[in-house]
C-alpha cells in the first residue's frame, strides 16, 4: 500500500505532497522550511530517497535543494529547465522506483512553463495519483503569462494539450494533486473545492470541456494581476536557494523602532485589524499575521527594504517568520513582542483611525458629507461592480500612488475587511484622515449605496 501525505500552505494558497511506501518516499514541490517534511517522513518512518520539482516556481522559494543535500535524495528537476546547481535531470517517460511496486513517472505537461512536468505514481504498473503542479488543477489550470508575454498564447494552448495528455492516459478514479490553485495567484482562477479526479475534471474543467480557442481566449481575458515579487523567485529557484535560516530575530525596543521608521525602513504590525486601529504605532504598517501576510507584504514592500515585525507573541512573530521566508523575506531585521504602549517612546502617543460599515459609509453620505471612498479591490473584482462615485487603486499599487487620492477623509473598503486594514495603514502613516470599512462588499448595496458597473 502506499500512502500521499498533504502538507498545506494557506497562506500562499499552495500544497506540498509526501508519497511513498512502508520505507521510501517522494517529496513533491517542498516549501523553503524543509523541517516540515522531514518531519512528516519521520513520522512514517520513511526514508526521503527523492525530491522531485514540477517546475521551477514562480511564486515561492523551493525547499527541494536543501532537502535533497540534507536526506541525500536525488534532486528531480525537469531536464530542459535552466538551473544552476546540479540534479538529476528527468524527461517525458523517465522513472524511478520509489518503493517496491511503486514508481514514479514523468509526464511532460508544459503550459504553465515550458518545462513543466508532472508525476505519476504509479503502484504494481496502475496510475494511483498523479501530482499535477501547476498544470491541471482543482476546475482550472495554472497561468500561463509568468514566463514571457510573447510565450503566453503558446503556453496557453500548451495548457490545454497537457490537460487532454492527463485525461487520456489517466483513469477517471485517479486523484489528481495540484500545487497550485488554493488561494495562489499562480492559477488562472480558484479551486472549486478541495479535492478532485481525473474523472471530475474531464466534466467540470474548462480545458477538458472547451475547444482551444475558446479555452485560450476566456482564460487570457481572465487573467487577474501578478504579484511583484513573482519576478524574484524564478530567478532564485534557479540559481539555487540558500538555506533557510528562522532563528528568532534581534528585540527592538522603542527607540529602535523610531530609528527604523526614520530610516524608511518598514515596521510591520501583524495583530489584527482591530487591534491596529485602536492603537498602534504612527508610521508602522498592519498586514494581519493570520491573513494572506506573505503574498500581499512581500506583493507591497520595496524588495530588500529591512523589515521589522511587531506582534502579540513570539510564536505569531515566529510563524510570520517562516511564511516569510517562503517568499524570500529572508531575516527580519527586528522584532517586537507584548503591548503596544512599549513600542513608543516615552512622552509619545499610539496612533489610531476609526472603523466603520458600509451602513455608516451611506449615512455619512446621506448627511451630504463630502468624503472620499477609496476602493482597493482588484481591477477584475471592481470590473463586477462598484459603489458610484469611488475612486480606485487596487492596494498592491496604493503605496506608489498615495499622491492619486484626493484629498479629505478618505473611507477605503475591499472586498471582505483585510486589505481595506492594509490600504488604511498606508494611508494613516502618510498623515491621512482615514476610516477602514471592515464590512463584505455585498453590504454595500444592501446599505443602499449605489453599486454600479464601469
Amino acid at each position: 500500500m502506499f500512502f500521499v501525505d498533504t502538507l498545506e500552505f494557506e497562506g500562499l494558497g499552495n500544497r506540498s505532497y509526501l508519497a511513498g511506501g512502508p520505507r521510501a518516499a517522494v517529496a513533491v514541490d517542498p516549501p523553503r522550511d524543509i523541517d516540515q517534511v522531514i518531519a512528516a517522513a519521520a513520522k512514517r518512518g520513511v526514508r526521503i530517497a527523492y525530491v522531485a520539482e514540477t517546475h521551477v516556481h514562480n511564486d515561492y522559494i523551493t525547499g527541494g535543494l536543501e532537502l535533497a543535500r540534507v536526506t541525500g535524495a536525488s534532486y528531480l528537476v525537469p531536464a530542459a529547465a535552466h538551473v544552476s546547481f546540479a540534479r538529476t535531470p528527468v524527461a517525458d517517460g523517465d522513472t524511478v522506483t520509489v518503493d517496491e511496486g511503486l514508481v514514479l513517472r514523468a509526464l511532460a505537461t508544459p503550459g504553465h512553463t515550458p518545462h513543466h512536468t508532472s508525476y505519476v505514481l504509479e503502484e504494481d504498473g496502475r496510475g494511483a495519483a498523479v501530482f499535477t503542479g501547476g498544470s491541471l488543477l482543482i476546475g482550472t489550470v495554472g497561468r500561463p503569462d509568468l514566463v514571457e508575454p510573447r510565450l503566453t498564447e503558446e503556453l496557453a494552448r500548451a495548457q490545454h494539450a497537457s490537460a487532454h495528455r492527463l485525461a487520456d492516459e489517466l483513469d477517471d478514479e485517479v486523484p489528481v494533486l495540484p500545487t497550485h490553485g488554493f488561494g495562489s495567484f499562480c492559477s488562472s482562477s480558484q479551486a472549486e473545492g478541495d479535492a478532485t479526479t481525473i474523472g471530475r475534471e474531464r466534466t467540470a474543467n474548462d480545458a477538458l470541456t472547451l475547444d482551444v480557442d475558446t479555452f485560450v481566449a476566456e482564460m487570457l481575458a481572465g487573467l487577474d494581476d501578478v504579484p511583484a515579487y513573482y519576478a524574484h523567485m524564478g530567478p532564485a529557484n534557479a540559481a539555487g536557494p540558500a538555506p533557510v535560516d528562522l532563528t528568532p530575530p534581534g528585540r527592538a525596543d522603542a527607540g529602535e523602532i523610531a530609528a527604523r521608521l526614520a530610516a524608511g525602513e518598514w515596521v510591520v504590525d501583524l495583530r489584527s485589524r482591530t487591534a491596529f486601529a485602536e492603537g498602534h504605532v504612527a508610521g508602522s504598517f498592519n498586514f494581519e499575521g493570520d491573513g494572506k501576510l506573505a503574498t500581499y507584504l512581500a506583493w507591497l514592500i520595496p524588495w530588500g527594504k529591512p523589515v521589522t515585525l511587531l506582534a502579540d507573541t513570539p510564536e505569531r512573530i515566529a510563524d510570520a517568520q517562516r511564511e516569510l521566508a517562503r517568499v524570500g523575506i529572508d531575516r527580519p531585521a527586528a522584532a517586537a513582542t507584548g503591548d503596544p504602549a512599549a513600542w513608543i517612546r516615552e512622552g509619545e502617543r499610539l496612533a489610531s483611525f476609526p472603523r466603520a460599515r458600509f451602513a455608516d459609509l451611506a449615512e455619512v453620505r446621506g448627511r451630504g458629507e463630502e468624503v472620499v471612498v477609496l476602493d482597493v479591490r482588484r481591477d477584475s473584482e471592481r470590473a463586477a461592480g462598484h459603489v458610484e462615485g469611488s475612486v480606485h487603486v487596487p492596494v498592491h499599487e496604493l503605496y506608489g500612488r498615495l499622491d492619486e487620492v484626493p484629498s479629505g477623509t478618505v473611507w477605503v473598503h475591499c472586498a471582505g475587511g483585510m486589505r481595506a486594514a492594509i490600504a488604511a495603514s498606508l494611508l494613516d502613516a502618510a498623515g491621512r484622515a482615514v476610516v477602514a470599512v471592515d464590512d463584505g462588499f455585498d453590504a454595500a448595496r444592501e446599505a443602499g449605496l449605489t453599486v454600479t458597473r464601469p
